[in-house]
């Protein structure tokens, strides 16, 4: 067998950045919150056409400079439509963001094709219903692993999961990046690639707890998250290059959910190993807890 790494040898390090990082998290998301977007606080959306390919870097800071710090410019559709979002209510709002711009860049005019409202009824609406989506996907997982494998199985995939959409949350509320539905998605993406990597490990703990009867809890960890990663460093690697791809190239529209994602899966990695599986140790996880419980057999009493 090749070199088994002792991943469970620094386990109480491990679990002490663990809860330094999730009650900094705690505490950022109690006392600053999250910094919600447009999307959910409500404001107003403006669509402009250009008569030229409009530079969305170029728009944002010519808002900037005519007083709309806070507006967010998404390119729409073809390269000379673009989408600004914004606080705020007024019905000139458009025709005043367009002015605005044709006094910054009168070669390359805007013109307002449409002004839409977005309430902060319909704000909190989204969120609520954010929030109960990310609770009824961490259930179902739970119930799915506690299912397919055992409670105390379920119970590790539970924590991990719940510190890695915190982690990623508290990263969000410690610098006030903008809370969108984009990033939201993010978040729930987060859910199911952690408990991917997550059952990978819980499946050669038990296929190891077959095969190397007599193995200790501790040593068949190690062993099985030796053998297992070369396949998470793979996977996970591959999917952070396309996510560093889309933060640099996606643009601001796409920055915070490339870096929710990249907290996200940088997390999910780590709790796989120093989360879930510690936590089978906690729970003295055995041989006896796989065993399917016995049928008691019918006895025919009859003469």
């Amino acid at each position: 067998m090749k070199k088994v790494i002792n991943f469970m040898g620094i386990r109480h390090v491990a679990f002490a950045v663990t809860v330094v990082l999730t009650l900094i998290s705690l505490g950022s998301l109690a006392i600053k919150g999250l910094n919600f977007g447009l999307d959910f606080t409500g404001g107003t959306l403006i669509e402009l056409s250009y008569q030229k390919p409009a530079d969305q870097q170029q728009v944002k800071a010519q808002l900037v400079q005519a007083g709309y710090a806070d507006a967010v410019v998404q390119s729409f559709g073809a390269t000379t439509d673009l989408l600004v979002r914004m606080p705020g209510d007024d019905p000139l709002l458009g025709n005043q963001v367009a002015d605005a711009l044709l006094k910054a860049d009168s070669a390359n005019p805007a013109t307002v094709k449409r002004v839409e409202f977005v309430g902060p009824a319909v704000g909190e609406e989204l969120r609520d219903q954010g929030g109960l989506g990310m609770l009824l996907a961490l259930g179902g997982i739970l119930l799915y692993v506690a299912f397919r494998f055992q409670w105390k199985f379920g119970f590790g995939a539970i924590v991990s999961l719940i510190h890695d959409v915190i982690v990623t949350l508290g990263v969000f509320s410690f610098f006030q990046i903008p809370f969108d539905l984009t990033v939201l998605a993010a978040v729930l993406a987060i859910i199911g690639y952690s408990l991917n990597d997550t059952i990978v490990v819980f499946d050669r703990i038990r296929e190891n707890f077959r095969v190397l009867r007599k193995t200790e809890l501790i040593d068949n960890i190690n062993i099985s998250t030796t053998q297992t990663l070369l396949r998470t460093m793979a996977t996970s690697i591959s999917t952070l290059l396309a996510i560093v791809a889309l933060m640099v190239f996606g643009g601001e529209p796409l920055w915070g959910f490339s870096l929710a994602l990249f907290i996200g899966v940088s997390a999910g990695t780590y709790s796989s190993v120093y989360i879930a599986s510690i936590l089978l140790i906690w729970l003295k996880l055995t041989t006896e807890d796989l065993i399917p419980p016995a049928v008691a057999e019918e006895v025919d009493e009859r003469p």
